[in-house]
């Protein structure tokens, strides 16, 4: 198997780092410091939980999917695929502090309520500037998470840190793709002489992602156009807008596009997948003929396991979430944004390998990948 220092040649100095916390939260070797990952020492382990369950170090995807998946179900440009729904959060409360239309706060929340999990690990945006991972176990602490940030949070180190406590044990995760496949790969492959209770994680909540920022380039950015302290919101329309938009005392700020684009972290070129295709159910903005104004305030949500359909009907059934007509464009829509940040970050892993046959940490796929160019 792999050293620490495989973590650190393979991973961090390559520039693949995606600033999870799948590696924190369980010794003191690792850690982070302004959404930058810090190895402080080498481990004299040669197999270790950090180098297991890290999603940018080689990963068989296509057996971590037949493993919790059901095969016959798996759509080429956004994975394990059992429906789409355009949702919002029936309470305006909810989505008046929601990134859009509060369907991921009203999810984990039911799922809270229901039994479905006993506590979440999730990311507390403070309006989309130094957000950090933490632990909600009541209602109360989830709502104060609603919100995004594009700054990316090691919210996995709290995961690990509950996990290790042994105190919950039907924990849910919400997190971007990166997230969502590590705590795969934690509950795919543990070590049995050193248990991280992965058995305690009892639902996965996907959240869409093009991309994270720098940690101190945003925050610059933020305070050239707007005070920081007064930002509520941040958001990327869509791609026609090409800006950033802060909601600054219920104000919006647009920002240039080109302005941001310099910031997106490393490890983000080289993701494929935008839809997180490891988890229960996946949340988005929603996009349809209606326009912007209408859609920013409804979710996009992929069905993609039994559990995930169970909550989302139970959604429906108490009326914690309204639903709309589907576009009859919408899926196809969708597989071809995924399929655009696919084929974007072959490219950029064949660039950054230099061999065309090479795709760095997902060779041990590659097959999947071989149709698009």
């Amino acid at each position: 198997m792999f050293s620490t220092i495989a973590l650190d040649t393979q991973v961090l100095k390559q520039g693949l780092c995606t600033g999870c916390g799948a590696c924190q939260g369980m010794c003191p070797y690792w850690d982070s410091v302004d959404g930058r990952t810090v190895w402080y020492f080498d481990c004299e382990r040669r197999d270790g939980r950090c180098q297991r369950f890290c999603p940018r170090m080689p990963t068989d995807l296509d057996a971590l999917r037949k493993k919790f998946f059901d095969t016959e179900a798996i759509l080429p440009e956004i994975g394990p695929f059992r429906g789409l729904y355009l949702t919002r959060a029936a309470e305006g409360a909810v989505r008046e502090k929601a990134q859009h239309g509060g369907t991921m706060t009203a999810l984990v929340e039911l799922a809270l309520k229901e039994g479905f999990i006993d506590a979440a690990a999730l990311t507390r945006s403070r309006g989309g500037l130094s957000p950090e991972g933490v632990l909600a176990s009541s209602p109360e602490e989830i709502r104060a998470c609603s919100g995004s940030s594009f700054q990316i949070p090691p919210t996995l180190a709290a995961l690990n840190r509950a996990l290790k406590e042994n105190r919950y044990h039907s924990i849910g995760v919400v997190g971007t793709p990166c997230k969502t496949l590590a705590v795969y790969k934690m509950m795919a492959d543990p070590l049995p002489e050193n248990d991280n209770h992965a058995g305690n994680i009892g639902m996965v909540f996907g959240l869409f992602c093009g991309w994270g920022l720098d940690w101190d380039g945003l925050a610059e950015l933020t305070a050239r156009h707007a005070d920081a302290a007064r930002v509520s919101h941040m958001d990327i329309p869509p791609s026609k807008y090409h800006s950033l938009d802060l909601r600054e005392d219920g104000k919006t700020v647009s920002v240039n596009l080109d302005e941001v684009l310099p910031l997106v972290r490393s490890g983000c070129r080289y993701c494929t997948d935008m839809t997180a295709e490891f988890a229960d159910l996946s949340v988005g903005g929603a996009r349809s003929a209606d326009g912007w104004d209408v859609d920013k305030g409804w979710n996009q949500v992929i069905v993609r396991t039994e559990k995930g359909q169970k909550l989302l009907d139970l959604a429906r059934e108490k009326g914690v979430l309204e639903f709309k007509e589907t576009p009859e464009t919408g899926l196809e829509k969708l597989k071809g944004a995924s399929l655009g940040k696919k084929r974007t970050g072959i490219r950029n892993l064949r660039e950054l390998t230099g061999d065309p046959e090479n795709l760095g940490y997902l060779n041990p796929c590659k097959g999947l990948f071989q149709d698009i160019t």
